[in-house]
């Protein structure tokens, strides 16, 4: 039997919003909030992946899953790859969902959702996108887009064309609001990992450009949820207004 398992990566030291992962909302730590959103997904084991012996320890001391990591991974998906390949390479875990720790009001169905398209379809990797609410996302950098060769209908599975910050000219293009998860299949993770850091990438800071550009395939699913990714100060206090 094939099975899936979700892993949070999360860190201290993120250069915008050090201590992000601890920061409360409702009184709960925000990777808490996540842990309980992948656990409520019920579509496989969840764990936290991190090199920061705080978060290790509020993991633990909330029932979760919890890995200690290397310092040195350059990305998220590093970190995930370290986790399974010690713990379950020989598990018949195939699939490999990478959900971002600074998501706390993503839904559970979401997650779901994202695993059945990826049970179902046949791609390397599988991400999710929403309807983009007004122009203002378009031109937040802090919001990354997705494009796609066509509309994503409610149980499409597209393959995307682009990802960007910051974009010019967009006449009739197909743009969506990105939710920061991702599905790999095992093998595309090893493969992923393995690859050095491509030139999209570092210009964007986007880490799924190196899949991009070494022709890996992704497509998106389409989610009625836009959960807010906190980056900043301020998006930690919309957050924590919304989930109110």
């Amino acid at each position: 039997m094939k099975n899936t398992a979700i892993i949070i990566p999360a860190r201290l030291g993120a250069k915008r919003f050090p201590n992000k992962p601890l920061a409360k909302i409702n009184n709960i730590p925000m990777i808490i909030h996540v842990l309980n959103r992948a656990k409520e997904a019920k579509i496989g084991e969840v764990f936290v992946a991190t090199p920061d012996n705080e978060i290790l320890q509020l993991v633990k001391k909330n029932g979760g899953n919890v890995f200690l990591t290397k310092q040195s991974h350059s990305s998220g998906s590093d970190r995930i790859y370290e986790v399974y390949e010690k713990n379950f390479k020989n598990d018949n875990v195939d699939l490999i969902i990478n959900l971002q720790g600074d998501m706390p009001n993503i839904s559970p169905e979401s997650i779901y959702k994202l695993e059945k398209l990826m049970r179902n379809n046949k791609c390397d990797i599988g991400t999710l996108a929403s309807k983009i609410k007004d122009e203002k996302e378009i031109l937040d950098p802090n919001i990354v887009k997705l494009k796609t060769f066509q509309d994503i209908g409610s149980n499409d599975f597209i393959d995307v064309k682009d990802f960007f910050r910051i974009k010019q000219e967009l006449p009739n293009e197909k743009i969506y609001h990105h939710i920061g998860i991702y599905a790999f299949t095992n093998i595309a993770l090893t493969k992923y990992v393995k690859l050095s850091r491509s030139k999209l990438e570092i210009e964007r800071n986007l880490e799924q450009m190196r899949a991009m550009e070494n022709k890996l395939v992704i497509k998106s699913g389409l989610s009625n949820f836009s959960p807010l990714s906190v980056d900043t100060e301020e998006d930690l206090q919309k957050i924590i207004q919304e989930m109110n």
